[in-house]
Order: C-alpha cells, then structure tokens, then sequence
C-alpha cells in the first residue's frame, strides 16, 4: 500500500519538514477583534478556538466564526482533536440558543454554522438543545441560512429526526478519516455508524444538502482517500470536505505525511467524476472553512 507522498519516519524529520504550502500569513486588522469582542459579550464557545483552527483568525478578520455548542467538553476523546474532554460535562445552557441567535445577527452572518460536542451523556444526545438553536437563529436572522455539523447522535435516529426537522439548509457529519485509521483516531464514533447516519439523514431530511469530511495527513494511502469518497456519494452526501490534519498539540496523533496541492486537486477532481454536487479539497479546507461559499456554489 503506498502512503500518500513521504513518510516521515521520525519525530525530528517531522519537526524540521513541514512544507511551505502549510505556511500561511496571519491576516491583521480591527476585524478581528470585533469579531472576538462580540463573541466575548454572549459568552459564547467556537469550534476555531476550542479545536485550535488554522483558519480561525483569517475567519474572524471575515467576521465569521462557527458556534460551539452544549459546552466546551465533550464525552469523546478522539485522537484528532483538541477538544476538552468529559465524561460529566456541564447542563447545556439555556439561553445559549438565542445568545448564538443574537451574536450570528450582531456579526451579520448571512449562513449560520452550528456544530456541537458530543453529548452520550443526554438521552436526546443533544438534539433538542440544536433544535432550539435552529429555531432562534431562524426567528433573529430570517433571511440567514443554517448549516449544522453534529454529532452521530450514538446511533439515535430520533435525535437525527429532531435536528432534520428543523431544516437546516446543510446537515453536515463528518467521517474524519479512512476505514482502517477509524478506530485509532476516532473514539467510540466508527466508520459504519457514520455512513449510517448520513445515509439516513440522505433518506430522512426534507431540504437539508447531505455534508461530510475527510482529514489527509495521517498515514492513509491515496486510495484510501477514494474509497472513503466512493463509500460517502454511495451514503448520499452532496458536498464533501478534504484538509489536511495538522496536530493541534503534543497529546494528539502526530501528523504521518504531508499532502501535496497536487493531492488535493486530484481529490477535488475525483469528486467531480463521482458526482458530489461540491468537492473543496486544500490542505487549509476544514468543515466549516468558508461554508457560505460553498453553500452558494452548490445553490446558484
């Protein structure tokens, strides 16, 4: 099975090599500081600073920001991200739906992305908690469209209908990696539960695009990456996410190989050739990463 690109074999080499199409300028302006003073002023939590994003402070000079909710820790401990974990975490806040629904409309987000830790802990896995969220950013930002990337709910197909019911214009979950990586990076989530909810919300939703994503960097063949993608059209996904996965600190999976712009554009296309309405492949592409413009791309 040949890796994508060069294995790096030790930690040295993979200190010393990372690639210039991983560097990237901090952008600078008052923006960004608008942008976290208003999330600051509705207590609110985002995945760009919880997960540490590359692409957080490019997103807030854009005033763009993606929620965080039901708290800051989550019930899984999963390889790739740096998400504080718990197995008790805190009672999701009540307010939090309309303090999200007033900071999207204070920020003048015209597509509002929600994503949320896991919560086994909820016998509703959270979802009714989301559904009160659709339901306030809806009644703020009439005109706003909402895409949110959940959970796999443990397998619940009544928490999956709550979220569906709502609408959401995307209904993203992520399959994170390829079959054989699965129960190494992922904790409790596996790959067949995945394709299992996306395949439902695909049957279920009755307006939602199906979304998912892949990260690169981790040790899978190129291949690999193809059948993921193949497995995820069969589950009938109509946009799909490939970045590259960068470790977001010393306790987390240690990045195996680097992933050219030349891989990434071969994903893109095979995308096209698969027939997945969008394809956003580039080693900076994470889920929410410029979601109004893939939206737009997909409905215009």
């Amino acid at each position: 099975m040949n890796k994508l690109n060069v294995i790096l074999d030790n930690k040295e080499e993979k200190r010393s090599s990372f690639p210039k199409w991983l560097h990237r300028r901090l952008p600078s302006g008052n923006e960004v500081f608008k942008t976290e003073s208003i999330l600051e002023k509705y207590k609110l939590n985002t995945v760009c600073e919880e997960a540490k994003c590359p692409n957080r402070t490019e997103c807030y000079a854009k005033k763009t920001a993606t929620f965080l909710a039901l708290g800051k820790a989550c019930t899984r401990a999963c390889r790739f991200c740096d998400i504080d974990f718990s197995k008790t975490p805190l009672a999701p806040e009540k307010d939090e739906p309309i303090r999200i629904a007033k900071s999207a409309k204070e920020l003048g987000l015209s597509h509002v992305v929600i994503t949320m830790v896991a919560r086994d802990d909820l016998e509703d896995q959270g979802s009714n908690h989301i559904k009160e969220i659709i339901k306030a950013v809806r009644q703020e930002n009439p005109t706003s469209t909402i895409e949110v990337l959940t959970s796999d709910f443990n397998g619940n197909l009544e928490a999956l209908d709550t979220v569906l019911n709502e609408s959401p214009e995307i209904f993203n979950h992520n399959i994170e990696t390829v079959k054989r990586l699965t129960p190494k990076i992922r904790h409790k989530a596996t790959y067949e539960k995945t394709l299992f909810i996306l395949s439902e919300a695909k049957k279920r939703a009755k307006n939602s695009l199906i979304k998912s994503g892949i990260m690169v960097g981790l040790g899978e063949s190129e291949e690999e990456v193809y059948e993921t993608m193949r497995d995820l059209k069969i589950a009938g996904c109509d946009i799909v996410t490939i970045g590259h996965y960068l470790q977001p600190s010393k306790r987390k999976a240690t990045v195996q190989n680097f992933v050219d712009p030349e891989t990434f554009l071969r994903f893109e296309n095979y995308g096209k050739e698969l027939g997945f309405l969008y394809t956003y492949s580039g080693p900076f592409v994470r889920s929410s990463y410029n979601a109004f413009e893939v939206h737009s791309k997909v409905t215009t």
